[in-house]
């Protein structure tokens, strides 16, 4: 990111997980119920492990936020990890007495275990995984809650939806975003299509059962975005970059794109490029006078967004720790094995879409900070509305 700057700290099983997030105005009401609310969403979805049951994940600001707005220092966050009760041992952070926790030394096809290991030389590829598991995702999401909060004071709304979770595909109705997403918030897969969540939970049944992973694709949309945000000029400032880039940063998500683009690769170009329409009525209305009946393009032309809604899907790759472990090789003795097991999801595609949320915030907030660079929410509202009457004039 270019303006704002986000540090997170701690490991799955340590004793819970820090967010340091800088570059945010002043002034920016901050209610943590908001941020929870983003948190549980983060650990819901069918085909979820035990430790969703462990966890029930809250935040704490510890800094940067006095009487519940920001004060435009570093907004510190902590989330607690509950499971490190049953992981005092071996996750402390001080020497214990006695002999160390047994290493872990067979690693997981799939993971950052190998090649952690090949990398670092540790002896113990605990010392590995759990920096690299998903876990350290709650801290992300507790900082693109806030973020999502500064979104939501600029007119901008995200939610995101699974499109596919193991084959099984959803068909969803796009003519109404709005209700698009309250039925994605009507079941705990967040699949705005109640046939194919059904089918989705039989599949991920049958598969749970045979000690076995699954993967699939999430959506987010993001309504609200006027034209231009973004830059046509250089690599690094183009959103699809940035946005790629976040979405990659996901742990076990392996492809995105920006709208339908891998169908749009398979098609003629006059089919797949929107149609610019003038519509005068709604210039009339302030609003931007030019219109298109399609939005292939998910949002974003030449870098830039171009005032229809931002789509971007994310892939993730069925999860690498199954309850039935494949062959692996012992680092320390060589010998095959089978690879370590820890406590796992059968799939969290729901979760992926969730996370998604997050990170495409805070892109969006950063980007939006840095072209409008203003030191409180009061001069960001100012110069944000000024931009956006600029942009419909034209």
């Amino acid at each position: 990111m270019r303006h704002l700057k986000l540090l997170t700290a701690g490991e799955s099983h340590g004793p819970g997980l820090t967010a340091i997030l800088e570059g945010l105005p002043m002034g920016l009401k901050v209610k943590t119920g908001k941020i929870n609310e983003q948190l549980a969403r983060r650990q819901e979805g069918y085909g979820r492990g035990g430790r969703m049951k462990i966890e029930s994940d809250s935040v704490q600001i510890t800094g940067g936020l006095r009487l519940g707005v920001t004060l435009g220092s570093p907004l510190s966050l902590w989330v607690v990890n509950r499971d490190h009760d049953n992981w005092t041992r071996s996750m402390s952070p001080e020497p214990v007495r006695g002999s160390n926790p047994r290493p872990v030394t067979q690693p997981r096809p799939g993971h950052a275990d190998l090649p952690g290991y090949q990398k670092t030389g540790t002896e113990d590829i605990r010392n590995i995984l759990e920096r690299a598991s998903a876990r350290e995702t709650a801290a992300r999401v507790a900082a693109g809650g806030v973020c999502r909060l500064l979104l939501a004071e600029l007119g901008i709304g995200i939610f995101s939806h699974v499109l596919s979770i193991g084959g099984v595909k959803a068909r969803p109705d796009y003519s109404d975003l709005t209700a698009l997403a309250a039925a994605a918030g009507q079941n705990d897969l967040h699949v705005a299509d109640e046939a194919a969540c059904k089918r989705m939970k039989r599949t991920i049944k049958s598969v749970w059962g045979d000690g076995d992973t699954l993967g699939g694709i999430a959506e987010v949309i993001v309504e609200g975005l006027p034209a231009g945000l973004g830059h046509y000029a250089h690599w690094d400032r183009r959103l699809d970059s940035r946005l790629g880039g976040s979405v990659l940063s996901i742990p076990a998500v392996k492809g995105v794109e920006v709208g339908p683009a891998f169908e749009n690769a398979h098609m003629r170009g006059s089919r797949v490029m929107d149609e610019i329409i003038l519509d005068k009525a709604a210039a009339k209305k302030g609003n931007s006078r030019f219109k298109r009946n399609t939005n292939r393009a998910g949002g974003l032309e030449g870098g830039m967004t171009n005032g229809q809604p931002l789509i971007v899907r994310g892939a993730m790759k069925p999860i690498a720790t199954l309850s039935s472990p494949l062959a692996s090789v012992d680092i320390k003795t060589g010998q095959t094995v089978k690879a370590c097991k820890e406590r796992s999801d059968c799939t969290a595609v729901a979760a992926m879409g969730v996370i998604m949320e997050s990170m495409i915030a805070l892109v969006l907030t950063d980007t939006i900070l840095e072209e409008f660079r203003s030191e409180t929410m009061k001069d960001l509202k100012s110069a944000w509305r000024a931009y956006k009457r600029q942009v419909n004039r034209r």
